[in-house]
């Protein structure tokens, strides 16, 4: 199924209404206290050396290490009390759960947030002297998001210390992002809202190209795209979220039998459900390997290696920007980058954005800047291109987008 132009403007469109209802509901302080129905009641904090991010923790730390879940809110907000009711939740269960955005911020996230959250809990349980010390499992680590948060998830998913993703309500908006799909390696699971979902054709089309043997779950429970995160405990949500980790993260079968076999526990329930290559015991690796590895670009690698190497002439490369979508307010845009004749270590885009416009958020892509003239490097993986092959990133953006310049510098 090709995903059409306009189930992709209206995902991203109904991202920030659907988002402004939740954080109106549930986002302040006293929305999120102390809590949850778990045995360890949670509370949030921040801390100065992970900025614009929000923790949630068990208020006394238990015995038990804690596995880590960085989470990626709807519509990007940096208000990260966005979903702090199902955030809650899931800390009480004994988990360290950690938000893009600070308590009640504004503006954007990014999919780096959610690499800095992994870097700072890693750290902080090294730390001699953190309170989280020797406290964390950094062996189990899941990345997830809600809507354009799930967006950020995929980003990062390839990233070796997650051993897991959660797409909630989510799914890529253009098949140029497919390769994300195809450097999958560790289990995924889509808690989707039913036909009504604004994402559902997205993540079905998402479903459908996983690559083959990688474990993997998805249940639609028909609520529609705002889920029930700001109910108490985040909902049913909540409580389907908590029993994933805990098989997940923590190796409970008992929970994990919700999710595996013809009579799992959520398939004699309301949720739909349909499931790839799951065991409770331990999923087997994918039967053949991802189509693209990780260190590839998003494109079919040429049949033959590139006739000139790295290093024998001087690197060149082109840009090409295009508009995908637009609504009243904020847009959807491309940038195809395409090496010249010689191949590529790396490449910076120069991004001329029109007056009035801004980068809100960016996958693909690292940026410098979000207004005006910034500049935008290569990720980790779509970084090393043969002579003519190429890769693009995208963002959304606040403001009218057409009208924007590109160059390109490769090294």
């Amino acid at each position: 199924m090709s995903r059409r132009s306009k189930v992709c403007a209206g995902l991203v469109a109904a991202v920030v209404p659907v988002t402004a209802a939740i954080v109106a509901l549930g986002a302040s302080p006293a929305g999120a206290a102390i809590g949850g129905s778990g045995p360890y009641p949670a509370d949030y904090e921040t801390s100065a050396s992970l900025a614009n991010h929000t923790i949630f923790r068990p208020q006394t730390l238990p015995a038990e290490r804690l596995p880590i879940l960085v989470w990626g809110n709807g519509g990007c907000s940096a208000n990260g009390l966005s979903q702090g009711n199902f955030l809650r939740e899931i800390a009480s269960h004994g988990f360290l759960a950690i938000a893009n955005g600070a308590p009640n911020g504004s503006g954007s996230t990014n999919s780096q947030m959610l690499t800095q959250s992994i870097d700072w809990a890693v750290a902080e349980n090294a730390r001699q002297g953190s309170k989280y010390y020797g406290k964390l499992d950094t062996t189990r680590i899941a990345v997830a998001g809600f809507s354009c948060g799930g967006l950020e998830a995929y980003a990062v998913s390839n990233d070796p210390r997650v051993t897991t993703t959660g797409i909630f309500s989510s799914g890529l908006l253009n098949d140029a992002d497919d390769y994300q799909l195809r450097r999958l390696t560790k289990p995924i699971a889509y808690f989707i809202g039913g036909p009504s979902d604004i994402a559902y054709p997205n993540a079905i089309d998402d479903w459908g190209k996983l690559p083959a043997g990688l474990p993997a779950f998805m249940g639609n429970l028909n609520v529609g795209h705002g889920g029930t995160y700001d109910q108490p405990n985040g909902g049913e949500f909540g409580r389907v979220a908590v029993l994933y980790l805990k098989w997940r993260l923590k190796g409970d079968t008992t929970a994990g039998a919700n999710f595996v076999g013809a009579n799992c526990g959520l398939c004699r329930s309301q949720w739909s459900v349909q499931q790839k290559n799951l065991t409770l015991d331990g999923d087997p690796p994918p039967t053949t390997p991802p189509t693209t590895p990780p260190t590839t670009p998003p494109t079919t690698p040429p049949s033959t290696p590139p006739t000139t190497p790295p290093g024998s002439g001087t690197p060149t490369c082109t840009a090409a920007y295009s508009v995908q979508d637009q609504w009243n307010g904020g847009f959807v845009a491309n940038v195809n980058v395409t090496a010249g004749g010689t191949a590529l270590t790396g490449w910076r885009v120069t991004l001329n954005l029109p007056s009035g416009a801004s980068v809100s958020s960016m996958w693909n892509g690292v940026n410098s800047g979000t207004s005006g003239t910034i500049t935008v490097a290569n990720q980790s993986y779509n970084g090393r291109l043969g002579a003519g092959q190429a890769t693009s990133f995208g963002f959304q953006g606040t403001g009218n987008g057409s009208g924007a310049t590109v160059t390109c510098t490769g090294s």
